[in-house]
This record gives C-alpha cells, structure tokens and sequence, in this order.
C-alpha cells in the first residue's frame, strides 16, 4: 500500500485516524494506529499544556512508529501547545483551523514535518503556498468542522488534486471502509483520513453513551448546525433541533448564538449528555456498525482496501478481454 504519503511520513499504509477532541486525546487509540501501520493522532485541543506533555511523553513509549499531534490554532494556549510539541520532538504536526505562517518556519528548523487541515481549494492552495509537507482536505460530509460552503469531498478532493498535482493529499470526510480508501486514492489523493469510524472504537475516549448514538443512525441523522458562524455537522439530537428551529424562524444571529453557546462537545464526550450536548460526527457514521479496538480495525481496513483494489482489478482484466473480442470482430 506505498503512495507517496506513506514514503513521504514513514507509514505502512496510506490511513491516517483524524485528531479528535476528546476521542483521541489519550495515547491509547492513536498508539494502537500506528502500530498497525497508520498514522494515530494525538489530539491537543481540550488538554492542558502540561497534561498534553505527559500524553506525548506516553505516546512515545507506547509506539515507535510515526505518528501526529493535532494543535488547533485557535485554541487558548495554542502556542505553549505548539512549544511543547517542538520540545518533545512530536514527529509530525498537524493543525487545523488557523494559518501556516503561525508555526511552519519553527517546525520546519526543528526537522518536524507539517501537515495543515483545509476545507476549501483556495485554503489548499495558500497552505502549499508556504511549503507545508503535505494538506489534508475536508469535504462536506466530516463531523465537527466541514467546509462552510459543504462542497462534498468527492467534488473538493478531485478539484484540489487537479490544481496541485505535486502535492501529498490527505482526504477526509466520508471514508468508513477500505472501499471509501480506494476511492480517495482513485480522485488523486495519497492518504484518507478518518475520523468517525475510529471515534466508534474501543480506544476512543469519549463516553459509551456517545459512541452507542454513532452506530444508532443512519447515514442521514447527522445535522450542521450554526451556519453563519462555525459550522458543525454532530448527530441530530435535541440541542440541533432547538438550534435549526430557531434557524427556521430567522431569529437572529445574537439568538442562535446564546443557543449554539449553551451546548459543547465536552457536555456530550465526557459527561455522555447526548441529548443536549454536541456529538460531533460524520454521515459516515450511517456506514458503522460495531465498536472494535482501533488496532483490529485498521487490519480490517487493509483487508477491506484490498478486496476493493481486486474488485477494480477483476473489472479492468473483464474490461480488457471485452475490449479484445471487439478487435478480433473488427479485424
């Protein structure tokens, strides 16, 4: 499974878990990726600077394989984040929701490298711009923070994999199975990152309430919620149907920001409220059905990519001989 992202990072195979607050800010699930040969994440958001040290530190006894430290750049304390992630030679950085130029010329003289989250072509580009080693691209259908404008990730895949051939691509959002990894590869990306199916894992610290709502719905239970303001696609419960109600009757933006403020992610992850607080996931989620460790599920990922390339391989070779025949009964 070489591409150039796994010989760019170092990888076994072109699998990337996506860094998610809460659901990956412990070593366990990103420790048990990358021993199977993806790219775990470690995700800084909701830890204090101190605690983010002590789970970096145990990220690197639990794996010798490479892995990634997710900083959102808007954060409180974002660069004492960053700080420490230089001082603990974290191997790759990962950030999200911010400019490049915040970190990438420390990064790059510290022999880190640096990948940077996009949701737009014109992001990507900028990002490339100022010599990130690699972009990852979210489309429409990825929990927590998709494009505001939801162009799918099948659309904004391909559009940025035509504007910048050269560059090592991680596409997100969408992607359940090694079927959905085979397709990414197919629009011109060198990775897929997921997220919602490995927040449905064994690892993942988040509350069972949380991830027994994930294998509940089907591929339309998810809402976005707080257009005009940061969007959010989370599983339809009662705080986004409070929210789009609100929406629907035009209140205004003051309003549905005292709603969209009186709910968290944190109400839903670690107190397990999942009627009111915000479950961050995908549609994919529609595509989950079980609760495997992280570590098994990435074997089966692999197994699933390869059935999906035989598939393709077997249609090629009946392709062919299709193609053959019509030849022979022209000549």
């Amino acid at each position: 499974m070489t591409t150039r992202f796994t010989k760019a990072f170092g990888v076994a195979h072109p699998i990337v878990q996506a860094g998610m607050s809460w659901a990956s800010s412990n070593p366990a699930l990103p420790a048990a990726v990358s021993n199977t040969g993806g790219l775990g994440v470690l995700a800084a958001g909701p830890m204090y600077p101190e605690d983010f040290r002590a789970a970096l530190r145990a990220l690197k006894t639990a794996t010798n394989k490479p892995f990634a430290v997710n900083v959102p750049l808007y954060r409180q304390q974002a660069d004492e984040i960053l700080d420490i992630a230089i001082e603990e030679k974290a191997p790759i950085l990962i950030a999200s929701q911010g400019g490049p130029k915040k970190y990438l010329g420390r990064f790059k003289a510290a022999g880190i490298r640096c990948i940077h989250v996009v949701a737009s072509e014109t992001h990507a580009l900028k990002a490339l711009e100022t010599g990130v080693d690699a972009i990852i691209a979210v489309g429409g259908e990825a929990g927590g923070h998709p494009p505001p404008d939801q162009v799918s990730t099948l659309v904004l895949v391909r559009a940025i994999a035509k504007a910048a051939p050269e560059a090592i691509l991680i596409a997100g959002g969408g992607v359940a199975d090694g079927a959905g990894i085979v397709a990414m590869l197919a629009l011109g990306a060198d990775a897929a990152q997921l997220g919602t199916r490995y927040l449905a894992t064994k690892e993942a610290s988040v509350h069972e309430a949380y991830k027994h709502k994930v294998l509940e719905i089907g591929i339309s239970g998810t809402a976005l919620v707080g257009r005009g303001m940061s969007p959010i696609r989370m599983i339809a419960n009662d705080f986004s149907a409070r929210f789009l109600e609100a929406e629907a009757a035009g209140a205004d933006i003051e309003a549905r920001r005292a709603i969209f403020s009186g709910s968290s992610l944190k109400l839903a992850a670690l107190d397990g409220d999942v009627a009111n607080g915000k479950i961050e996931a995908g549609q994919s989620a529609g595509l989950v059905d079980d609760l495997p460790g992280a570590g098994e599920l990435t074997l089966r990922l692999i197994t699933e990519y390869r059935s999906a390339l035989a598939r393709l391989s077997g249609l090629n070779i009946a392709l062919e001989s299709s193609l053959g025949r019509s030849l022979q009964g022209v000549l």
